[in-house]
């Protein structure tokens, strides 16, 4: 009887990891950021580094583009989406 009900404890523990959590908002790393701008492109990494932008994370990757051009992009930490 004791064993089922660790069993049932333990199973009630992890069954809510299996389930995102809606409330906290989804967030994406600097390497995946860094990895969304060069896939499918020729462009080489100079340079990341995750800022605080008015008030927010923002991933700002440094590129050099194929025609030998520096180009920065900003991606929101929060959302993963690309930052005007």
């Amino acid at each position: 009887m004791r064993n089922l009900l660790k069993a049932v404890i333990v199973a009630l523990l992890f069954s809510n990891s299996c389930f995102a959590d809606n409330n906290q908002p989804a967030s994406i790393s600097l390497d995946e950021a860094t990895k969304q701008i060069i896939e499918g492109t020729y462009n080489k990494v100079l340079g990341a580094q995750t800022e605080i932008i008015d008030g927010k994370a923002v991933h700002v990757i440094k590129v050099l583009t194929p025609d030998g051009r520096i180009r920065y992009y900003k991606i929101d930490a929060e959302t993963g989406q690309l930052v005007n």
